[in-house]
Parts: structure tokens; sequence; C-alpha cells
């Protein structure tokens, strides 16, 4: 996944991945850093600024190579520099990238292995979340409450969007012995049977970390989201669905049927000749769509 560059402060910050065995943890005890974190890079020295681990311990698969944010934000009437993170454990995270302190933190999806994260930045973990032989349910699954998807960030509403995920799953763990070149899992997942799983394009309150608006979709989408300077959020949901939405309010406003769900982008809009175009993969064709010639 990429990272996100900060020219003022010359750091490169980098999402990773989670520990192994992935659900099996008791060859793995204690915090198991630096995975599942945000990580700071100093890119004149290599050296680690800070790091920042969403998820200590992790025992759900909640890679955190989910795409950093950049922005500079008002909060309690005092300027910070931030970086916003939208993470697979259900969290949504504004940090300050300075320092790598937690500014605020709340979740976005249903998330039931964790009632808060504190002030030293630890979740408080709820009980009957460890899987097991037996399995056991936890919120979100194994895809996350969001994941590749990029999200994006309008400063001029100041709010932070995001294709959220809803589903559950149980979770099972078992020791599993080592081998190389196999899949070190040490378990695995299971989604109960009778679940309705959807998706959501939610905006995001970043100096709150709070939803302001949300178009729910009839499944889960795997698209990224793109924002526009004219007030515009392109997404798209699970069927295939290009949407268009005005950033303030959530207002649906156009659709297009592209034949084929899209995948971690929302497109790319660029200008030529003084026209706008709008570009987007899905499948295997390319999509334009342009503003009209006056």
């Amino acid at each position: 996944m990429t990272g996100t560059y900060d020219p003022q402060q010359n750091l490169l910050f980098y999402g990773t991945g989670n520990p192994g065995p992935d659900y099996y943890s008791n060859a793995r005890e204690g915090d198991n850093l630096y995975t599942t974190s945000l990580v700071a890079i100093d890119l004149d020295t290599g050296e680690r600024r800070w790091h920042y681990q969403f998820t200590p311990h992790d025992v759900h698969d909640w890679d955190s190579t989910q795409v950093p944010v950049l922005g500079d934000l008002t909060i309690n009437g005092q300027p910070r520099k931030v970086v916003m993170f939208a993470n697979r454990n259900g969290f949504f995270y504004t940090i300050d990238r300075v320092t790598g302190k937690i500014i605020v933190a709340k979740p976005f999806v249903e998330t039931t292995w964790a009632k808060e994260i504190d002030r030293d930045g630890r979740p408080v973990l709820l009980p009957g979340h460890l899987p097991d032989e037996d399995g056991t349910k936890t919120c979100p699954d194994l895809g996350g409450g969001t994941n590749f998807m990029s999200p994006s960030f309008d400063p001029t509403t100041g709010l932070f969007f995001v294709t959220a995920r809803e589903t559950c799953a149980t979770y099972f763990g078992y020791e599993q012995k080592y081998k190389t070149g196999d899949q070190y899992t040490g378990g695995g997942t299971q989604r109960p049977r009778d679940q309705k799983n959807f998706g959501a394009l939610r905006a995001i309150d970043p100096a709150t970390a709070t939803v302001k608006w949300e178009f729910r979709y009839t499944s889960t989408s795997a698209s990224g989201v793109l924002t526009t300077a004219s007030g515009l959020v392109f997404a798209a949901d699970g069927d295939g669905n290009l949407m268009a939405f005005e950033s303030r309010t959530g207002k649906n406003l156009w659709h297009y049927q592209l034949g084929f769900p899209m995948r971690s982008t929302s497109g790319t809009t660029y200008v030529v000749d003084g026209r706008q175009y709008l570009l987007v993969p899905a499948g295997s064709a390319l999509t334009a769509f342009a503003l009209p010639q006056r």
C-alpha cells in the first residue's frame, strides 16, 4: 500500500501489517511492536521519528496498511497538523503528525472488541474476543471496518470520506506449527450465514471523529473515494454503480452502472483543453466522463 509524505516535517508515514500467526497468539506474547502501527520515518536519517500502534497484540488480522491522510485542522481553537487514519480495526483516528500523539479516536463502524481508546492511546479491551477452537464473534470481520480502498479529505468542508464495511465474523484460533512456504494463520474466520452485511460511504468530522452523514449501500464495497474542489464526492457501491454526492450533505446527485465493481480507487479527475474529465477503472475497462462543452 502507498505511504504518505509530509514535506513540512520531511516525514514518510506508512502503516504496517499484522503479526503471525494471525489468530493464535500464544506464541507471540506482548504488544508485538511494530505491527498494526503507523510509523513516521525521518527521510534524512531513515530513523523512526515516532510510531503509534493501533491494535497491540492483534488477534484479528487487522493490518494497518490503510492510506494515511494529512490535513491541517483547528481543534479546540488551536491549529493542528494531523494525520487521519480510518483503521481496519473499526476506529477512526486523528493523530498529531508532529508528535504522534492521539488527538481523538472513535469507532466509525460497529466495533465490539474494544470499548474506547484511553488517554494513553491504548484500546480498552472488552472480554470475550480472543479467538479459540470454539470460535468467538467479533465486529468488524477479517476485512475490517475499511481496507485498502483509498479515503479522501476535503479541506473546504473539513470532512474525511471513507468506504465503511459493516460486517462481523466468528474468529477461530488454534496452535499451528510454522512451516516455510505455508500460510501461517493459526485459525480462520467464518461469517454467520444469516448476517446482513453492507457497506456505506461515510463522512467523518476528524476534529471529533464523529460521523456527520452516510450513504448506505446494499452490499459491501471496495471502492475508494475521490473529492473535488467543486464540492463533489465520487464513490461506488459493490454492485458497479459509480455515484456522485454533494460533499456537505451526502445528497446523491448522479449514478452510472459500470458493469463491474470498482476496487481500491474511485477514479482520477483531470483537465484537458479547459474541459474536466473523470476517468474510472472497473473490471477490464476504463470509462471516461466529462463536463459538457460550453
